[in-house]
C-alpha cells in the first residue's frame, strides 16, 4: 500500500465532451518488493513520483497488505487530475463512479495524481480538501481506501504518462530510466494521469500496457498528438475515468465516459499475455 501526494499544474485548457480514437476494443529495488508474501491473488501495485532517482525511490515505499475476496478476485476504480470543487465535471465523474463502484464492489480506488488544482493544499486545514474530496466523492461504494495492494500481478502507478499521444506526449526521462526497469521486471501494466484523457497503449516489444486515466474532471478536446496505430488502441479527449477486476488468471480494464457509459474494454490473461 502506497499513499503519494502529487502538486498541482497549471494548464490552460477548455473543458471538452470528448471524442475517441484508436483501435475497438535498477533490478534489485524491485527484488525487495518482490520478496512481500503474496495472497492467492497477489498483485503489486506500486506508486510512485519521478525524481531521476529511481532505486531510492523504491526502496523507502511502505508495502502493507490487502485481502482479496472470497472469490479470489479484487476490483479497483483508477481516476486522476480531478481536484476542481465540483466542477467541469467532477461531481458527475464522481457520481458514476459510485454507480461502477456498487456494481464491481470495489476493494479500493486509485488516484494518478494532481489531486488538487491549481497549486495544491496551502495546509492541513485547507478548505479544498473537503470542496475538492470529501463533498465530492460522497457514494458509499467510494468510501474505500485510495491506495495500493501486494503481488502475483506488476502494476505501476505514476502521475506522469510513460507513453502518451495527449497534450504532454512521451515523457523521454521515464523512456530512459524507468521503462528498462519495468521490462526487466515483467511489469504488466503502467497507469498514469498528467495527460487529461483516457488511452490504452499497447507495446512493441513487451506486455507492459500504458493505461492514463487523468480526465477526473476538465478534460482537453482535440489536445493530440499522432500516434502509432499500431499500438494506439484506445483514445477518447473527455471525462471519465477507469474500472480494473483482478483474479489470479485474469485482469479486465474498462474505460468509461462521464455517464459511466463503456467506452473501451481490454481483457488480458497472466498466462498468454495477451489481449482477448
Amino acid at each position: 500500500m502506497v499513499i503519494t501526494k502529487t502538486m498541482a499544474h497549471n494548464h490552460n485548457h477548455q473543458i471538452n465532451s470528448g471524442r475517441i480514437a484508436g483501435a475497438a476494443s535498477s533490478s534489485s529495488s524491485f527484488g525487495n518488493l518482490k520478496r512481500v508474501v503474496g495472497m492467492p491473488l497477489a498483485v503489486v501495485l506500486f506508486s510512485i513520483i519521478f525524481f531521476f532517482k529511481i532505486p531510492s525511490c523504491f526502496s523507502q515505499l511502505t508495502r502493507l497488505e490487502h485481502q482479496v475476496k472470497d472469490d479470489g478476485s479484487l476490483s479497483l476504480l483508477v481516476v486522476g487530475d480531478w481536484g476542481r470543487r465540483g466542477h467541469f465535471n467532477q461531481t458527475i465523474v464522481a457520481s458514476q463512479m459510485g454507480r461502477i463502484g456498487k456494481e464491481l464492489d470495489i476493494d479500493f480506488v486509485v488516484s494518478t495524481g494532481d489531486n488538487f488544482y491549481d497549486d495544491g493544499l496551502k495546509g492541513p486545514h485547507d478548505p479544498a480538501f473537503e470542496e475538492s474530496f470529501t463533498e465530492v466523492y460522497t457514494a458509499d461504494s467510494l468510501q474505500k481506501p485510495w491506495y495500493t495492494s501486494n503481488s502475483r500481478w506488476k502494476i505501476v502507478v505514476g502521475h506522469h504518462a510513460i507513453r502518451s499521444a495527449g497534450h504532454h506526449g512521451d515523457t523521454e526521462e521515464l523512456i530512459q530510466h524507468l521503462l528498462p526497469i519495468l521490462k526487466a521486471n515483467n511489469v504488466d501494466l503502467y497507469v498514469n494521469g498528467h495527460d487529461h484523457c483516457l488511452e490504452h497503449i499497447s507495446s512493441h516489444d513487451s506486455p507492459i500496457q500504458y493505461l492514463t486515466s487523468g480526465a477526473g474532471s476538465k478534460a482537453w478536446r482535440g489536445d493530440t498528438k499522432k500516434y502509432d496505430e499500431r499500438v494506439m488502441k484506445f483514445f477518447y479527449d473527455g471525462q471519465g475515468f477507469m474500472s480494473m477486476q483482478l483474479t489470479n488468471a485474469n485482469v479486465e480494464v474498462l474505460f468509461h465516459d462521464v455517464l459511466g457509459q463503456v467506452l473501451h474494454r481490454w481483457k488480458v490473461s497472466k498466462d498468454l499475455h495477451s489481449s482477448m
